[in-house]
């Protein structure tokens, strides 16, 4: 099939190829009706503006770029979905990229969405590379981090959207020694990755003022992943041991720790109670119910989303550069249960 071309408009139009340029862009120099016929007739012949042309004349796309590790981990996918919706409700439209792959790194990601004029990007990570990157290509383009990054580095210039981790992890074991608990298992951490640093260190501490210690199962991938899950998982249910309660240090880990105890005729909560950290939809199915921290991901976009295109609109100012800590939230369900 031809691709319909604005010149083939003018003709079926009977105007020319300027009034037909103008009209599509909104001039006022066009009249109500001769817009209304064009534009009907670019709907019959099936012809698209090129909008990424006429927004160039304007040095605006109103496209923001995201990159994300890995859209199949449910967490990423939700977060992506729900920056979507927020970048529309913007007026925004949004180009996703995943890092997850290895033939491309992510500064490879960034040249790509730059390459595509994105007004601004959405970086979703929380590694030291992640925050190195952002500081560099912040100076091309407005960026966001959206994840973790120490609290000791310099973020002037620079604004980070994060879930307050370290409360999380806190708050995590806190509610499983106020259930009685006194053998917890921690599931999981990742030594790569500043979110889940700030997280085991707010769950040791609130151990350590409980007067409490606990075993760690690290997870050496790459990702928190079901599969990861499993396969630590199977570790402790051969031999649960005087193990009461486990914290995972995601919800995905947690599902795969569910399916080991289901291999290994383990029930939850009755063999042991489990707590997982995400709150991914999943995690409300009635078949698993899992009690997890709620690292609010629709509050984390919004505020993410809001933050870029203040930047992109208005330019990146000194109060601009600053950390946006959300706090997460305790989700209670089924599968933990109180010893007391």
């Amino acid at each position: 099939m031809k691709r319909v071309t604005i010149k083939d408009i003018a003709k079926i139009a009977g105007v020319s190829y300027s009034t037909v340029s103008r009209a599509l862009a909104g001039s006022p120099c066009i009249s109500d009706a001769t817009r209304e016929k064009i534009e009907q007739i670019c709907r019959e012949e099936g012809y698209y503006r090129n909008a990424l042309a006429g927004s160039l004349n304007a040095n605006r796309t109103n496209v923001i770029g995201v990159i994300v590790p890995d859209v199949t981990n449910p967490f990423y996918s939700e977060l992506s979905l729900n920056i979507e919706k927020n970048a529309y409700q913007n007026n925004y439209n949004v180009i996703m990229v995943n890092s997850c792959h290895p033939e491309r790194s992510i500064s490879d990601q960034f040249d790509f969405l730059i390459s595509h004029r994105v007004d601004g990007i959405i970086l979703a990570n929380s590694t030291n590379e992640a925050f190195k990157l952002v500081k560099k290509y912040s100076e091309i383009v407005p960026t966001i981090l959206l994840g973790d990054s120490f609290h000791a580095v310099d973020v002037t210039n620079l604004c980070t959207v994060s879930t307050d981790n370290y409360v999380g992890g806190h708050l995590a074991a806190s509610y499983l020694i106020e259930a009685g608990h006194r053998n917890i298992l921690y599931v999981g951490h990742r030594e790569a990755s500043i979110s889940h640093q700030h997280r085991f260190d707010g769950f040791s501490f609130a151990m350590k003022k409980a007067g409490l210690t606990f075993d760690v199962l690290e997870n050496t991938d790459s990702s928190s992943s079901v599969e990861a899950g499993h396969v630590l998982g199977k570790k402790f249910c051969q031999n649960l041991g005087d193990i009461t309660a486990v914290f995972a240090a995601t919800d995905s880990v947690a599902l795969g720790i569910m399916q080991a105890a289901d291999e290994y005729g383990l029930r939850i909560p009755e063999d042991f109670s489990l707590l997982g950290y995400d709150n991914i939809l999943y995690s409300s199915l009635p078949t698993i119910q899992l009690s997890t921290i709620d690292q609010r991901k629709q509050k984390a976009a919004e505020k993410a989303v809001r933050a870029l295109v203040h930047i992109i609109e208005n330019g990146m100012r000194e109060d601009d550069s600053h950390r946006i800590s959300i706090p997460p939230a305790l989700v209670k369900r089924s599968s933990v249960k109180s010893l007391k």
